[in-house]
């Protein structure tokens, strides 16, 4: 309820709206109509004109007058009294029954200036016209009688102000009073029980009056709130993701809203005391700036014009959701007057709202504005009060007494004493100036600011340095102060002034760039600057930085710095020393300084008195003579500092220069450290050495045991000791009283008792210290009996308690007692008194100090705090303080105190409304000084705290969306509370942590907003901590992006504070790094970080460093420029690689070797070095190490029978073993043509041991012809050996035939690839688990699972037979590797047991189906939540379409959505087609999808229907773009198609159909580049293309971009016509020639198609198909093609195509130069042409070759026939080496054959063309040898059979055991088998069984894709039943097998439906023919567009395009012909 008082006040207030703003006339009241009745309408005018007389009577004869008039004569208060108490009788009329509760109905609707507000508001409206004018002239005479003099500071007062200083006397009385206050408080004795007493009464009457004041103010503050939140708009994320940036008190009101505890108790306090207790301080006592709790008066006010008017108008308020009303009519909120309230305001439209918020504005702007400002309006006589008030912040300059009692213009101010012209030749005061700039602004800048020299002269005084900052903000500018102070050439000049650390401070903030590079490019400059001490913390960090000289002078004169011709010192002036010193500076010190002769007839010239200091403090260096440059590592030399005294200048320069070094070198080394700090000048070590071991400094700075005695330790120390041992220091201080109590003597330690409160009871009096027991209550004056200590000298507790209790009579007593201060001297622990009192003695009897009182009494705050026992933490003792400083004190810290016991005194509903309130009165401030200035400083005072209120409030939230709409709309108001120092801490921290903290999806839009400071605190905290946190690299990515992108524009330094970082950036953002390669930091820093960036990130880093390099830069450059230039150059185009010298790659070839090279610069090197020097030494061969492998053999044998020969072969075994290719003839001619390999036998252990490597090359002869002592003895070497498996097992073979196989089978290595299945069968689960390390170390390379089967066998084995024991879920660990070759029937059996351990279980490597398999036995245990779902981890990859359906009907938010995306992101395997399609079918529909596309990844973007993409903005466009260039894996896997049309889309929508295909456009697309349109390509810039062949080589190439290539490559502008093509032309073009036309081919030179240069050819096209992109490229007709010019090149050039007989002799091909050149490229003839070791030695990799023809197997096995026997006579190594060539041998010798191991016949049966008869041999083959009948075959050798079981006749099949079956299936699936209709249906029918699969009906996807082809095999009546899940798991391949005729009849047009493209794109031609038109239609639909069941209706047609339909008719012709 409204109380009567309030509802007048209200009325009166609302009385003013119509004289402050007009717009209420009378003439609108007099026209409104009425509905009342006669008589009421009579009643009501009656009343109101009665209220009117009543009115005009209070004036008397002065109508609507209160104005009283101007007097001099003394305020008469008791007429302003009796003018208010009549008052009362005014608003009777109004208190009728309910105008109280309709009383804010109704002024909302007069604010709102409604027509229809009704009677009572009309008489509200007519009482509060009448009052509003006399109410204002009221006020206005009140503040008329406050025309005061000048106060003491120099300024007028506000109207509070006056009536606490009332003329003189009063002022006088206060001044006394005062003192009398602080006396009677000082002199007061109170005991610990009365203190107490006291302290529980002041806290109780605390608590009462705050609650009173609660209850007063809590509704009154809702209204307040609400008004608050309609005027200042609080900033939000828009549509875009983007929103305005808020000021602090928008801030704030954001908080109240969404409940930051807001702690701005203490602030407002200090705004309080700072208004009506300011300061007196005078300027040689000014107060400390570091003292929370007093606001220093002299902050420099930087508006040059202030509105004192506020502003009323608003356009912009906030809607009524966005306040507090909201909460109120929806409920959450009571209070019937607040709804009633809310109700209306509802009712209002925007116009009517911005007429109320702004009438209610300019009604307290009437009332505030007397009351708010200064009294510097008042006037004169007759003249008119202004509305314009001055500043608050003045200073005292004329004495009060001087000046009448009327207002201060500014011109006589300028009279009086800013006489500007008179400075220039006077000593002026610097109050004086202080008063000038703030008083007379204006003239001020203008005289003074523009005047270089007067500024000059004013800054002589020390007390002046702040016009720096003053000045720079003026009409000036800095840049005038720039050119007038910043003249660093000046400063060198005059070596023997120093450089004020304020002028540096100026410079380095306004000229930060230019001077910044100067300190850390010239030695002698910051030598000069660090001279002066004050300017040490102000260095910039140089780190890394190399150090030219500075300024280019004239050269100087020869006989300039000839010290011996130095003959008359007296005509050596400044100029020269000073350029001495710059140029010569060790010899200077050495010729001059230490000449003491010399130096002293030198010091004779006055002038050059400075030189004595300067040599003082010079330094010593060993380098003789004078020097050019800076040599860092002669003066930093580290490793000698130990041993030798280092001058202090030294450290402070090395530290500076190069500080990553010397942390490394210095603060991490223990004894370099200690031995630096044994001089006192460097124990500022202890503070920059933050990151060494607590090892290092605690023993030396944290002297625990020293601090027992009362010595004075330094608070630096103390806090490090603090931070880095805390854990000694809460055991030894905090916990120790005696420590703590001598350790708080002194004051600047005070922060102790806040520290150790946190960890134990503070001691107290009542504690125990040394022994002596300290009695409660302490008693000064009977235990410190001063007087006795001449003779017995007190112990050093009672010493120190004396000190802290009775300061006062301690220094008097004891500091002024030579005796005992002698006394107390001797002693160690008491030696701190005499410096204690030498220290007050000095300030006592200082010139400056005119006070004749000691110390204590200027510290008399000290005493009081004492005194009263209060809790102040920031507490600093200030000399001479004034009474209002005391004062202020007292009550800072007595609101400090009690703040921290008020919160168990007040309930939490009181202390949130006071929160509230003090909140929205800091708000209110802020929205003052927004208008009239900053005259309270609310922002520098309450900054601390918001910051702190800010960052709790982050540390609690778990929104993250609030979280991101504070760190995103307000990053600019965070960044100014954050406080900029050098190392990142408090509060600071806690806030920086919150921005790494963010989510993916939010963290680039808040990055985006932050403060380019906060970006770099946010560098400069992950650089620190980059160890412990923990950021994804998508993440780091998306930070360095967003940098680059919006930050590095305004502070390109940002690029060296990235530092690490730089591992995350993208190529793209690489491209748009600026043009600084020559900045020596940012080279440095990406050199160092290279090696941990992908290969793409390097090569752009290259191409970013080449655009500064031409080819003259790099032949011209030094010999060092590899090693200058550093890892950046190993990745330069080869375009420019190639002009490097041999003299500089020998010089940088440690460098270049340290990167990844690619073969073709690693051939140039070779080539380079080795065909360039013939004497190269073994160092520089080992040096150049692998790369060696790449020189031509003639160039190396002509180091045959020298000392390096023998490192040429050991470097060329090493590539051996690690499997590099190299040229044939490097191999036979320089290691295996030594004799002694022609007996293997005859070689020693250690000789095979070392030629090891090459055993694999000597082949299987060789290999048989050693003895199995001799293996045994090199095991642990062949153990390394890559052999291949028929090599490995004829090793193995001979270990196991006189011993057995070893325990541990690990001990094998890679030899594990040669033991057979039958062995690993019969092996126990302990060690068949030891294998499984070696096992997947060296099989996947030898068995390619998804290429061949061959070693599938071993596989199955170990994997089935591991899984048949109930513990191995237990051995997942070990069982890792084979987890994705496990059978599924295998895992079903476990999967109760893996669910069980779901948490570990979901952290493996499943496939697709085992992982929908234990999914849905999760399922069925456990009830699917989302937080269940996000822990699925791997296996989230088999959740099905109905759970991701369900998961996203609950909750789709963006956060969760990214959540779930970015788990699929993260499986170990390919996602399946369908769970892919079913996440775009349910995202695609949200109105969020746009936002997602990068959240989808490449591989699930990739399936978006090509009718979604098409519509995808240029935006969208781009990111799709980004996605594929960063993983191309996946677009290289769709259909060459569907690659086309995609890029075709890309293209459009980036605008590059037109125009030349530019080298950026082509970079960008990427692997994209050769899949745009033909028309597009051959546009591509030629200069790119010619520059680029070696980036160009590495991508994928269809037909008709090769023939485009091969066109380009022979245009004049390219390379021109092939004949005229050179060596290093080859070289270049590499794998392009076989792009070549045969024609073109043939006009080649036949000089430089060396057998070794065919064989580099033939080697980078090799490389190029095993390669990342080669593997996936793999369209078989381009393969043919390219395979036939191949064939060509060898048999052209190599002469077995004779043109003439006068070619020469074709060669024989050796088994060498068959690894680099295949078999099949060779004629027929060749093979019968090989010596039968040769041959033998190569059999099994002429078997392995896929593209031997049928005429060329013929031969090949008539040779095997030949040197082997007959086909009975075969050994099963023989056959397992055959390979492809067995496909020759008739059904009839395949039945000879001897089939008794796996591994023979696996090699078998991974072939697929074999015919029906040599299947059907080959099946009864395996049974007669291994004497097995069909039911008896086992997994592993079903396995091995593969297409051999397709020989078992249907009887047979039947006969299969189910169980071993269904465990081979998952290998038989994945074979494309050539069985009848009839054996597909036997075999599919083995998985019915109820130990198998069970029913087909309840086959899942997770069945049909483990059994993989063998699903073409389901019958007719399975396969027309399938639905949805079933048809999503049938592999492409199996639907290519189903017979035409079945595939017609069985799928109906809706199964086609359900078909992905990938399985109607798999259809054959004939199955195509066979369908019906409506079946034809529905597969070209689903070819044509991609199209899946996904609702386009949202802005997409629903019909196809024509596009679409012909681009599908394409396609269906494409796969028909």
């Amino acid at each position: 309820m409204w109380s009567s008082p309030a509802v007048r006040m209200v009325c009166i207030l609302f009385g003013m709206i119509c004289n402050v703003k007009l717009g209420c006339s009378q003439a609108r009241l007099a026209a409104r109509q009425t509905n009342m009745m006669p008589a009421e309408n009579s009643k009501l005018e009656e009343d109101i004109q009665k209220v009117i007389k009543e009115i005009h009577s209070l004036s008397a004869r002065n109508t609507r007058n209160f104005a009283i008039p101007f007097s001099e004569e003394p305020l008469n208060l008791n007429m302003y009294y009796s003018i208010l108490s009549n008052l009362n009788s005014l608003f009777q009329p109004l208190m009728r029954e309910g105008f109280l509760d309709d009383l804010p109905k109704i002024l909302v609707c007069l604010l709102s200036e409604r027509q229809d507000c009704g009677l009572m508001a009309e008489l509200t409206k007519t009482v509060s016209l009448e009052m509003g004018q006399p109410l204002l002239m009221f006020f206005s005479s009140l503040k008329s009688q406050t025309c005061t003099p000048l106060t003491t500071e120099g300024e007028t007062r506000s109207f509070f102000g006056t009536y606490l200083n009332i003329g003189d006397t009063v002022t006088s009385a206060f001044s006394g009073f005062q003192q009398m206050f602080v006396n009677t408080l000082s002199n007061l004795t109170l005991s610990e029980n009365l203190k107490k007493i006291l302290s529980s009464l002041l806290d109780s009457f605390a608590a009462n009056v705050l609650h009173f004041i609660v209850q007063f103010l809590e509704t009154p503050l809702d209204y307040v709130r609400i008004a608050l939140e309609f005027g200042i708009e609080v900033p939000s994320l828009d549509k875009q993701d983007t929103c305005k940036q808020g000021d602090l008190k928008q801030l704030i009101m954001w908080g109240l809203k969404h409940n930051v505890s807001w702690s701005f108790g203490v602030p407002l306090v200090d705004i309080l005391l700072d208004t009506f207790l300011p300061s007196n301080s005078g300027p040689k006592c000014q107060t400390p700036s570091s003292l929370l709790f007093q606001r220093s008066t002299s902050q420099l006010n930087n508006h040059t014009y202030i509105n004192y008017k506020i502003s009323c108008d608003h356009q912009n308020l906030a809607a009524l959701n966005d306040t507090l009303c909201a909460d109120v009519l929806m409920g959450f909120r009571n209070g019937s007057s607040m709804i009633t309230f809310c109700q209306v305001l509802s009712s209002l439209n925007s116009s009517q709202l911005q007429v109320l918020w702004s009438n209610m504005c300019y009604i307290f702007q009437a009332l505030f504005s007397p009351l708010m400002t200064k009294s510097s309006d008042c006037v004169v006589g007759d003249a008119q009060p202004s509305a314009v008030s001055s500043p608050l912040n003045g200073t005292q300059l004329v004495s009060p007494s001087a000046l009448r009692r009327v207002a201060r213009e500014s011109s006589s101010l300028r009279q009086l004493a800013c006489d500007y012209s008179s400075w220039v030749n006077s000593t002026v005061d610097a109050a004086l100036v202080t008063l000038c700039s703030e008083n007379d602004q204006m003239q001020f800048v203008g005289q003074v600011c523009n005047n270089a020299s007067l500024i000059k002269k004013l800054l002589s005084d020390q007390q002046n340095r702040w016009l720096y900052a003053f000045c720079s903000y003026s009409s000036a500018g800095a840049s005038y102060l720039v050119s007038q102070f910043c003249m660093y050439e000046q400063w060198l000049n005059q070596p023997a002034q120093l450089v004020d650390s304020a002028l540096l401070q100026f410079c380095l903030r306004f000229d930060a760039p230019r001077l910044t590079s100067l300190i850390c490019e010239h030695t002698g400059f910051l030598m000069h600057l660090i001279s002066n001490p004050d300017n040490w913390p102000l260095m910039p960090n140089c780190s890394g930085s190399s150090l030219p000289p500075l300024f280019t002078y004239p050269e100087l004169e020869p006989n300039y710095c000839q010290y011996s011709e130095w003959h008359d010192a007296m005509q050596i002036t400044t100029d020269i020393l000073s350029k001495c010193i710059l140029f010569d500076q060790s010899g200077f010190v050495r010729e001059v300084c230490q000449n003491k002769t010399f130096l002293n007839s030198l010091l004779q010239n006055k002038e050059l008195a400075w030189l004595e200091s300067h040599c003082s403090t010079s330094m010593v260096s060993p380098s003789p003579g004078p020097i050019p440059s800076f040599n860092l590592a002669a003066w930093c030399d580290y490793q000698n500092w130990a041993e030798k005294q280092v001058d202090d200048s030294v450290v402070g320069l090395c530290w500076q220069s190069d500080q990553v070094t010397f942390q490394e070198n210095v603060c991490c080394k223990a004894a370099v450290f200690e031995k630096l700090l044994e001089n006192p000048l460097n124990k500022w070590l202890t503070s920059v050495c933050i990151d060494m071991e607590q090892i290092t400094v605690t023993p030396q700075v944290c002297k625990y045991s020293e601090w027992t005695r009362p010595i004075i330790v330094d608070m630096t120390d103390l806090a490090l000791c603090a931070e880095i041992d805390p854990q000694n220091f809460t055991s030894k201080v905090c916990a120790n009283s005696t420590v703590l109590l001598n350790l708080l003597a002194n004051q600047d330690n005070a922060w102790l008792i806040r520290y150790c409160g946190n960890y134990s009871v503070i001691p107290t009096a009542g504690g125990t210290a040394g022994g002596q027991t300290i009695r409660p209550g302490f008693s000064a004056a009977e235990q410190c009996l001063y007087s006795s200590w001449i003779t017995s000298l007190p112990n050093a507790t009672l010493l120190a308690q004396c000190w802290e209790k009775d300061q006062a009579n301690f220094i008097s007593s004891i500091c002024s007692n030579a005796g005992v201060l002698m006394f107390l001297s001797r002693e160690p622990f008491t030696a701190w008194v005499s410096r204690i009192c030498t220290a007050y003695t000095n300030y006592t009897n200082s010139p400056n100090n005119n006070s004749t009182t000691t110390a204590p009494n200027d510290c008399a705050s000290e005493t009081l705090i004492k005194q009263f026992s209060l809790m102040c933490p920031d507490y600093l003792c200030q000399p001479c303080a004034s009474q209002n400083t005391v004062l202020q004190m007292m009550v800072h810290c007595w609101v400090e105190s009690m703040n921290s016991r008020m919160e168990g005194l007040l309930t939490t509903p009181v202390t949130e409304v006071l929160n509230r309130a003090v909140a929205a009165t800091v708000v209110i401030l802020l929205a003052v000084e927004d208008s009239i200035g900053p005259i309270w400083q609310v922002n520098t005072t309450i900054g601390q705290s918001a910051l702190t209120s800010v960052v709790d409030y982050l540390q609690r939230e778990i929104n993250q969306d609030r979280k991101k709409v504070l760190l995103q709309c307000f990053g600019t108001v965070l960044s100014n509370l954050l406080q900029t120092s050098r190392d990142v801490s408090g509060s600071e921290l806690l806030l920086i942590k919150e921005y790494l903290s963010l989510p993916l999806s939010s963290l680039k839009p808040v990055l985006a907003a932050a403060h380019v400071s906060t970006i770099r605190l946010i560098l400069q905290y992950y650089n620190s901590f980059k160890n412990t946190i923990k950021l994804s690299k998508e993440y780091q990515s998306t930070m360095v992006s967003v940098i680059l992108k919006t930050h590095q524009a305004t502070d390109s330094k940002l690029l060296l504070d990235l530092g690490s970082l730089l591992v995350a950036v993208s190529p793209d953002d690489i491209k748009t790094f600026p043009s600084l390669q020559n900045n020596d930091n940012l080279r440095e820093i990406i050199n160092t970080n290279l090696d941990r960036m992908s290969l793409a990130q390097r090569e752009a880093f290259g191409l970013w460093y080449s655009k500064i390099l031409s080819p003259s830069n790099i032949t011209g450059g030094h010999q060092s420029l590899i090693r200058v230039t550093g890892n950046l150059i190993a990745y330069l185009p080869f375009q420019l690689f190639q002009h490097l010298s041999a003299a500089q790659l020998l010089d940088g070839l440690d460098v270049l070797l340290r990167n990844t090279l690619s073969p073709l610069k690693q051939d140039f090197i070779a080539n380079k070095l080795i065909g360039t020097y013939r004497n190269m030494t073994a160092q520089d061969l080992i040096r150049l190490g692998n790369v060696l492998c790449l020189a031509d053999a003639k160039d190396l044998l002509v180091y045959k029978n020298t000392e390096v020969f023998q490192v040429i072969q050991e470097i060329i075994m090493n590539c051996t073993l690690i499997g590099l290719s190299m040229p044939s003839q490097l191999v036979s001619d320089l290691l295996l043509s030594n004799p002694e390999f022609k007996i293997p036998s005859s070689l020693s252990p250690d000789r095979l041991e070392e030629i090891a490597p090459l055993l694999p090359l000597l082949g299987v002869t060789f290999l048989n012809g050693l003895t199995t002592s001799q293996l045994l003895a090199a095991l642990p070497a062949l153990s390394t050996v890559p052999f291949t498996p028929t090599q490995a097992s004829v090793i193995v073979d001979k270990l196991l035939t006189n011993t057995r196989l070893p325990d541990h089978l690990e001990e094998l290595g890679s030899l594990i690839v040669g033991v057979k299945t039958e062995t690993l069968l019969s092996l126990n689960s302990d060690r068949l688990l030891s294998a499984m390390k070696a096992f997947a170390q060296h099989t996947p390379a030898r068995c390619r699972p998804y290429m061949s089967v061959f070693c599938a066998p071993e596989t199955n084995a170990i994997a089935t037979k591991l899984w048949g024991f109930p513990e191995v879920v237990s051995w997942l660990d070990d069982m890792e590797p084979l987890l994705r070759w496990t059978p599924l029937i295998c895992v079903l059996s476990r999967t109760p047991l893996l669910v069980k351990n779901v948490s570990k279980t979901a952290t493996k490597p499943w496939k697709t189906q085992q992982a929908q398999a234990i999914v849905k036995a999760v399922n069925i245990s456990t009830n699917q939540t989302k937080q269940s779902f996000l822990s699925l981890g791997t296996l989230v990859q088999g959740v099905s379409c109905k759970d991701l359906h369900q998961l996203f009907q609950a909750d789709r938010s963006p956060p969760f959505v990214r959540k779930i995306l970015a788990l699929l992101r993260q499986q170990p395997s390919l996602l399946h087609t369908a769970l892919k399609r079913c996440v775009i079918e349910e995202l695609y529909p949200l109105q969020f999808f746009a936002d997602l596309l990068q959240d989808l990844g490449a591989e699930i973007a990739l399936c978006i229907p090509m009718d979604i993409i098409r519509l995808f903005p240029a935006d969208m466009m781009d990111i799709l773009r980004k996605m594929i260039v960063a993983f191309p894996q996946h677009f290289l896997m769709l259909t060459r198609i569907q690659q086309e049309i995609l890029v075709d889309k890309i293209i459009q929508r980036m605008n590059m159909y037109t125009g030349p295909f530019t080298e950026e456009e082509f970079r960008s697309l990427d692997i994209m580049a050769p899949f745009v349109a033909d028309e597009v390509f051959v546009q591509v810039d030629r200069s790119f293309f010619t520059k680029n062949l070696d980036y160009l080589q590495r991508l994928c190439y269809s037909s008709s971009k090769m023939e485009i290539v091969a066109r380009i490559l022979q245009e004049p502008a390219v390379l021109g016509p092939v004949k005229n093509w050179n060596q290093a032309t080859l070289s270049v073009v590499g794998r392009f020639l076989f792009f070549l036309p045969l024609n073109v081919l043939q006009d080649l030179p036949l000089s430089l198609m060396t057998v070794g240069r065919i064989e580099k050819l033939f080697m980078s096209q090799r490389q190029w198909e095993d390669g990342d992109v080669g593997i996936l490229c793999s369209d078989m007709n381009e393969i043919k093609d390219v395979f036939s010019k191949r064939q060509f090149v060898l048999q052209f050039f190599l002469g077995f195509l004779k043109m003439n007989y006068t070619s020469s002799p074709p060669i024989v091909p050796t088994c060498e130069i068959l690894h680099t050149m295949p078999p099949s490229a060779w004629t027929s003839s060749s093979f019968s042409s090989m010596s039968s070791l040769a041959f033998s030695n190569c059999l099994e990799l002429i078997g392995q070759d896929p593209f031997l023809a049928p005429y060329q197997r013929v031969e090949i096995l008539k040779r095997v026939k030949k040197i082997y026997g007959p086909t009975a006579s075969f050994s099963q190594s023989v056959i397992a080496q055959l390979g492809g060539i067995a496909v020759e041998l008739t059904p009839e010798e395949l039945s000879t054959l001897r089939l008794t191991e796996r591994r023979s016949i696996s090699a078998l049966g991974a072939l697929k063309t074999w015919n029906k008869r040599q299947l059907t041999a080959l099946f009864t083959a395996v049974l007669n040898s291994t004497k097995l009948i069909p039911s008896k075959l086992d997994s592993s050798m079903l396995v091995a059979l593969g297409h051999i079981v397709c020989g078992a006749q249907i009887a047979e099949i039947n006969t299969f055991n189910n169980v071993e079956f269904s465990k081979a299936v998952l290998w038989l699936g994945k074979l494309n088998l050539s069985c009848s209709e009839e054996q597909m249906g036997a075999l599919v029918g083995l998985l019915t069984h109820n130990l198998a699969f069970g029913f087909m009906s309840s086959w899942g996807t997770d069945v049909f894709i483990e059994i993989g082809s063998l699903a073409g095999g389901l019958p007719d009546i399975v396969m027309s039943s399938l639905v949805k899940e079933q048809i999503e798991g049938i592999s492409p391949m199996a639907m290519s097998m189903i017979p035409p005729k079945k595939f017609s009849v069985v799928f109906h047009e809706n199964q086609i439906n359900m078909f992905t493209y990938e399985q109607a794109y798999a259809l054959t031609p004939e199955q195509r023919s066979a369908l019906t038109d409506v079946q034809r239609r529905a597969i070209d639909m689903v070819l044509t567009c991609w199209k899946r069941n996904i609702d386009l209706s949202a802005g997409l047609a629903q019909s196809h395009s024509l596009l679409c339909i012909i681009l599908g008719l394409l396609m269906v012709l494409a796969v028909l012909f």
